[in-house]
């Protein structure tokens, strides 16, 4: 079987739970024998063709359809939300011998785009929902449609003429990372196949870490008690929320040191988180890594050099990063939000703190850094379940059986 994962970008430097999910289960796909490779758009790259972890990946030519965009709302979108147009992209996906199911990890424009190369080559094609389509907050949505605000768009006909509004409606088969996007997808679809597959973790990829190297490269002190964060700077994350956690965690505990690890989605939000930092006092406290390779051996010694992992988000529909740091034998305390909930236990593997209130995540960091006992009990859950449930071989497997299951022969056309 030849399966084309179609995400809207893929760059090792900007790199999330979206990139590991579509690069791990296609080398898991490859391991079962059989062929996976990445079609995607040139945004945030140069190189048109690449092998990342033994996959092949391809990227086009690209636009959006907009009048009035800077080149900085242009750089904006590519990080985050962007509706762009790929023609090329289209044709590579039709011109490409031997495909036989088409998967995206995207709607809109791109999502229109692998609709109509299915249908026109009578193949199947599956969507992948990475939280981005019934669960996010009106706030966030705002903020994404910003750079388009004063702009008019000239690429409606091609949205309309690629189906882009009938991505979900008319794929084979729906797939759920959250289990909050999981009830909704099945609410708003009742008629569709909707399934649900987590994401998953190579568990021992971060079981060993070189903590004391991650200090060094990054001048933290033994002395420090690192709580660590990993994920996109980025306002859906919240780590302003973290931040002024951190401000009522230094008084009964003066050596906690606050690490965030992400590539800047947000250019705006890590100036205000900048800020923020400055303004309470924190600058000695904080160390930013604007992004590591998810390859750098570095990763897994920031997991190792942790005392207490961290998810304060707002809006998150899984949190692949949760099942890092249980691989690693680390605590972790998150928002209870999105689908974090479906797969965690909180108290059991985890302590869940209300979203976007900085006092009850202080308070749930507290009790982790103040209570050895338990940090070590829920630490150890989370590490037995990641192996347990959550190893991408059987994440692929699930995902190969709706591969299989999918209908074929579909009559050739667009129908849009």
């Amino acid at each position: 079987m030849k399966i084309i994962q179609v995400p809207r970008r893929f760059v090792l430097s900007e790199w999330g739970g979206t990139e590991t999910t579509i690069l791990q289960t296609s080398r898991a796909l490859q391991q079962a024998g059989h062929e996976a490779a990445i079609f995607t758009s040139l945004a945030l790259s140069d190189q048109r063709r690449e092998s990342i972890a033994g996959v092949p990946v391809r990227r086009f030519p690209y636009s959006y359809p907009f009048f009035g965009l800077s080149a900085a709302d242009r750089r904006d979108m590519d990080r985050k939300g962007g509706n762009l147009l790929s023609l090329s992209l289209l044709l590579g996906l039709l011109r490409e011998p031997g495909v036989d199911i088409l998967h995206a990890h995207t709607g809109k424009r791109v999502g229109g785009l692998v609709r109509t190369a299915a249908r026109l080559r009578g193949i199947p094609y599956v969507v992948t929902l990475h939280g981005g389509f019934f669960a996010v907050p009106k706030g966030e949505m705002e903020q994404m449609l910003a750079p388009i605000r004063n702009t008019f768009e000239w690429g409606r006909a091609f949205g309309a003429l690629l189906g882009a509004r009938r991505v979900l409606e008319d794929a084979d088969a729906v797939i759920c990372v959250g289990g909050d996007e999981y009830a909704a997808a099945k609410a708003r679809l009742p008629d569709k196949r909707v399934e649900l597959i987590p994401n998953g973790v190579d568990c021992d990829a971060f079981a060993q870490g070189d903590a004391a190297a991650f200090r060094a490269a990054h001048g933290i002190a033994p002395e420090r008690r690192i709580l660590l964060c990993v994920s996109r700077i980025d306002y859906q994350k919240n780590q302003i929320g973290l931040v002024e956690a951190l401000a009522r965690v230094t008084g009964p505990i003066p050596q906690a040191h606050l690490v965030l690890i992400g590539p800047v989605t947000v250019a705006g939000y890590r100036d205000r988180l900048m800020a923020r930092i400055e303004e309470l006092g924190l600058g000695d406290r904080v160390t930013l890594v604007p992004g590591l390779r998810p390859d750098d051996p570095l990763l897994a010694g920031a997991y190792h050099a942790a005392e207490v992992f961290c998810l304060p988000s707002l809006h998150e529909p899984f949190g692949i990063v949760i099942l890092e740091a249980w691989a690693a034998g680390r605590p972790v305390v998150a928002s209870r939000v999105g689908g974090i909930p479906s797969f965690t236990q909180d108290g059991d593997d985890i302590l869940l703190a209300e979203p976007g209130d900085s006092a009850d995540l202080a308070a749930r960091l507290l009790q982790v850094l103040q209570d050895q006992p338990l940090a070590a009990r829920i630490a150890e859950a989370g590490r037995i379940k990641a192996r347990r449930d959550y190893a991408w071989s059987a994440i692929a497997a699930r995902l190969l059986e709706i591969y299989r299951e999918l209908p074929r022969g579909r009559a050739r056309g667009t129908g849009a």
